[in-house]
């Protein structure tokens, strides 16, 4: 039995078309893996941490051998949770708009949270870094309300997909299969084409 991840990264519950799109992945994926469960974080409900004061003070005492302070082994906790919780999974769908050509700054703070040395990720002078969340699969969900894929001249605004990639890569992600349900704001079916694009992976997952 697996454990499905989705992290949730729109705040507009059934108006949001990657939401959308993902729920029907899950619902695909629940009819092919019924002894599976599926965890949903939404990052606009969960408590995460401001990563300032004894949080990034903890962060500089690991990086730097120190003994952190008790308020800072309470704020590093937090983020060790929310890390643990993270790998705990043994898949990953997440689902996200575009804003601003990146990612929704909610998702972000999360990613601040979990991208940290000793939980996801390694370093060593002789070998650089590695991630350590290695070996797991992962569906990435991209709505955008214009068109940026190859051949439509504004590829080089896509920082969306872009530095996800690159991030989950970083910590060790190397099996990421991509939807863009896109031009939302064009196309009346683009979410019917991101479904059955989504849904469709769902055999292979």
């Amino acid at each position: 039995m697996s454990k499905l991840l989705h992290i949730v990264a729109s705040p507009r519950g059934d108006r949001s078309a990657s939401t959308t799109v993902a729920r029907h992945f899950v619902e695909a994926y629940q009819g092919l893996h019924p002894n599976d469960t599926v965890e949903t974080l939404d990052v606009w409900n969960a408590s995460l941490p401001e990563f300032d004061g004894a949080t990034l003070g903890a962060k500089y005492a690991v990086l730097q051998g120190q003994k952190p302070t008790p308020e800072q082994v309470a704020a590093w906790n937090v983020v060790t949770k929310f890390a643990e919780q993270f790998k705990s999974a043994d898949k990953y769908l997440f689902s996200l708009p575009m804003w601003n050509f990146g990612i929704p700054y909610k998702l972000k703070q999360y990613i601040d949270v979990l991208v940290q040395p000793g939980l996801t990720f390694s370093f060593s002078p002789d070998t650089g870094y590695k991630g350590l969340v290695t070996g797991k699969p992962a569906v990435v969900i991209y709505a955008r309300g214009g068109a940026y894929g190859p051949g439509t001249g504004a590829e080089g605004y896509d920082q969306q997909s872009k530095y996800l990639k690159q991030i989950l890569g970083f910590i060790g992600f190397t099996d990421i299969k991509e939807v863009f349900v896109e031009p939302t704001a064009m196309k009346a079916d683009a979410v019917d084409a991101g479904t059955k694009q989504a849904t469709e992976l769902t055999s292979t997952f």
